[in-house]
Parts: structure tokens; sequence; C-alpha cells
């Protein structure tokens, strides 16, 4: 069956799974929609696909205004099978195009600027800039829907940088001001300025998720409180807490303490942090071919791999996780934050004792004296290794390297093995193939009765199945009865 059978098939079925895979341009209105609009559907003959909103903004149909394509999930950041396109819809989420400069982005990721058109336009339909003007586009819309902040807010939110440009590119993609669409809209508006929905995709485990958030939580920097996430975070000058809940079909995102200025980056972070983009029926496709993962799949049909806020962050949790347990890992992590992180009072509604402390900055690590707080003298010596090559930049979290790049780079320092590169390329890379081989928690709960333990080569042979997403096999089995995890 063709691309565009399946599409189809799943348009005049409205199938919820494919909402945000692809979007349907109708000839006869101008207009592009999702997959589950509730309107008539148009005929055949009147149609035409693109795997991205982008696409379809650049081919020249307008946003939907009934079913909100802004409110779709996300395109998977590893869409097509390209890894350059995999890292530039990453580093574009974290604001690379915000100056329209495309042979800097191009640059960061060591191609040229003609070759990453080519590669967007292949894999996308849509160029690098087109891709970055519809995230901030649809992400004004979301805000005008759901919020109560000023035009003027909103669109230094989005990255338009003045008003004008602001109103002009609604009058121009919509046919209406920013404000005849906030009239005009029926969203009940949020009463906190503070606060934006996250759409995911289904199925979509919230507990599950909560459960693995729980046991890592650094202590005075996370803590999950009833059935909520919340965490410190620094943004520039400013400090304040994350703060997120379920309500049902979709997260909701508050901030205490935290201006709206740099409201975009910290939604795409949330959503990379818990997954929402993962493409659940590509991964479930793959992975049940797998009589064992099969198995798993049925109890844990949304898997998700939990992200991170910060990958310096990560890698020193992972450093303290070597041999030791969750809870070990946990205890002195949260030593780090009480002796070197920076306090911050943000009270936080129905929540005594919210999270106090900021996880310190590699420069407060580079010369800390960890030995004092319980932690053995080699792995003492790697986070402040790790600190260091932070700070003088030969290693970055910001996806400009390839995930194999990454692992090199990281495997080059001194206590750091294959299993703490995987774990931390899978978690703050969002690498969905990588995959932790030597870890014990998957040998063990792969292991046969009977006979000797599965060594990583035999586990690695068995999971070239499992590509490209090794990633969530790694968390459904860590997720078993058996399997520990990080």
């Amino acid at each position: 069956m063709s691309t565009n059978e399946i599409f189809e098939r799943a348009r005049l079925s409205r199938d919820a799974r494919f909402d945000g895979r692809f979007f349907i341009g109708v000839k006869t209105t101008g207009i592009y929609c999702r997959p589950i609009c509730p309107a008539n559907a148009p005929k055949s003959e009147n149609v035409v696909y693109y795997r991205t909103a982008a696409a379809a903004s650049e081919a020249g149909f307008r946003p939907c205004l009934r079913c909100r394509p802004e409110c779709a999930p996300g395109t998977p950041a590893w869409a097509g099978t390209s890894t350059t396109v995999h890292r530039g819809l990453r580093l574009i989420a974290q604001g690379a195009l915000d100056d329209g400069n495309l042979e800097h982005l191009a640059n960061r990721l060591g191609v040229t600027s003609r070759h990453l058109r080519r590669l967007f336009s292949k894999h996308l339909g849509a160029s690098p800039l087109a891709v970055a003007h519809t995230q901030r586009l649809h992400f004004a819309k979301n805000l005008i829907d759901q919020t109560s902040l000023s035009m003027r807010e909103i669109s230094v939110a989005s990255g338009f940088g003045s008003v004008r440009r602001f109103n002009d590119t609604f009058k121009k993609t919509y046919g209406r001001t920013p404000g005849q669409l906030r009239r005009r809209q029926d969203a009940t508006v949020i009463a906190s300025v503070f606060s934006v929905q996250l759409p995911y995709r289904r199925p979509f485990d919230w507990d599950r998720l909560l459960t693995f958030f729980a046991a890592r939580a650094t202590p005075r920097v996370e803590s999950v409180h009833d059935r909520r996430y919340l965490r410190t975070i620094a943004i520039g000058d400013e400090r304040g807490i994350l703060d997120v809940q379920n309500t049902g079909d979709q997260l909701l995102l508050s901030l205490h303490g935290i201006g709206t200025n740099s409201l975009f980056s910290i939604v795409q972070r949330a959503r990379s942090l818990f997954d929402l983009d993962a493409p659940t029926d590509e991964i479930a496709r793959v992975l049940s071919a797998d009589s064992r993962l099969r198995a798993l799949l049925k109890k844990n049909p949304g898997v998700r791999v939990p992200g991170s806020w910060d990958g310096f962050e990560l890698t020193v949790r992972a450093i303290l996780g070597q041999q030791v347990s969750v809870s070990a890992a946990t205890t002195l992590a949260g030593r780090i934050a009480d002796r070197y992180g920076e306090r911050i009072d943000v009270p936080v509604d129905g929540v005594q004792q919210a999270p106090d402390r900021l996880f310190p900055e590699p420069k407060k690590l580079v010369r800390a004296r960890l030995e004092n707080l319980g932690i053995i003298a080699s792995r003492a010596r790697t986070i402040r290794s790790i600190a260091r090559a932070v700070i003088d930049g030969t290693l970055s979290f910001d996806a400009a390297e390839s995930p194999d790049d990454f692992c090199e780079s990281l495997q080059a320092i001194k206590g750091i093995g294959d299993w703490t590169a995987q774990y931390v390329a899978m978690r703050a890379l969002k690498n969905p193939d990588a995959f932790p081989a030597s870890d014990l928690g998957l040998l063990r709960a792969l292991d046969h009765p009977g006979k000797l333990r599965m060594k990583a080569g035999e586990l690695m042979t068995r999971a070239e199945a499992w590509r490209p997403w090794r990633a969530y096999a790694a968390l459904l089995i860590w997720g078993s009865e058996n399997g520990a995890g990080g």
C-alpha cells in the first residue's frame, strides 16, 4: 500500500493515530487540515497530502480554523531517515533560526545551506526557514487561544520581534488580525497567563512517566507531587519552577516565577522532556515483531523515553548511577544540589515543600570537592572533567554533533563508558536508537532460564531488528518486572 493510500484511509476514518503525522491540503478551499478535522471530508481529487504543516503552508495553504493544526502533536524530531534533519529540527526548536541565519545553522550541522535545504525538502517537504516560521506561528496561535497574554507579549514570546510583523503575518496567513482571532475563538481562556497546553500523541501513560521521574528526582531540584511534576529552572536571569500535570487529553504546563519571553524554548524543552511527539504506532509496528517486546507493548502501548531538562545535569546523574542503585544515585545527586546549587524561593499553590534548588552549573562543579559528599574519588574526577569539557566547549548537548560523534566525545573522558554515553544520548540528545547494551537490567530481563547470562554482544545482535527504536525497546524492558533502568 502506498503512503498516499495509507493517508487516504486515515483521513476518511479520522484516525487519531495519524494526527500530526500528515496534513491535508484542500484545493477547493485553500486550507490545510488535520486528519481528524470534523468538517465534511472533501473528495479525494480535491486533496493533496503533506508530511508537515510547514510543507502545506509553503505550498500556499492556510491553517484550518476549525481543526486548528497548531493543536496537533508535533512532528517527531526524527521524521524521515536523515540524522542531519533530526539534528536540524532539534536545533531549530532550540531557536537556531531565530535570526533567520540558515548559513549558521548549516555550519553547525557540518553541511552547506544548499544541501540542508535539499535534505529538508526531501524528508519534510519544506525548507528549514519554513519549518521554523510555522512552528512560531502555531505557537503564537496557541497562546492567542489559550492565554490572556497581550499581543505584544505573545509576539515577543513567539519570536516575531515586533507587533507589526506579528500582525502582518497573521493577516497574511489567517486573513484576520490576532485580535480578531481571539475574539472569535471558542476555547476557554486559561486564567493564568503563565499556563499553556501541550497536546500529545496517544496512547500516553502519564503515571508510568511520573513513576520513572519520581524514582530519579534529585531532592530539592525535582519532585512529583499529587500527580504533578515540578522542577526548578533557570532561564537567563530568571529563576522559577516548571509545573506540569495531565488534564486528561493534554498536559498543562505552568510557570512560577518565570516570564514569557523564553516561553517558546521552555515549551519545546518540556515536549522533549515528556517525549510527547513519539510516533507510537511506528514504534509498535517495529518492536512488536519481537515476541518478548510484543508482550511488553500490550502492557505499555504508549511507551515513552523520558528526556532531561539539562544535558549536563543528566550526565552527572548518570555518572553517579554507575554500579549503584537508583536510590543511592538520587541521594548523591541531592547532596550535590544541596551543597552547590543556587537556592530559590518560589511558592507553588497546593505544594507545601516545592523544589528550592537549581542543579549547579558546570562552573560550580569544575573544582568541587565532591569526595566530601560520599562520592568515590574516581567518579568525582569524572564529574569535574565533564564540567571542564562543557565549559571549554569540547562537549555540547545542543544536537549539533551526530549521536555517534557525541558518544565518541563523551567516552573520550576518563570514567565514561559505553553505558553512560548511550544512556545520555538516549535521554539528553533524544536519540531514539541509542541503546546501552551492557546494562545489567536489560541483560537480566532477557535471560533464558537454565542458560548462561546473555552477553552484551548477543543483545546487540538481537536488537538490530529493533532499529531505529532501540531506546524505546530499552524502556519497555526496564519497565518490565526484571528491568531496573538507569
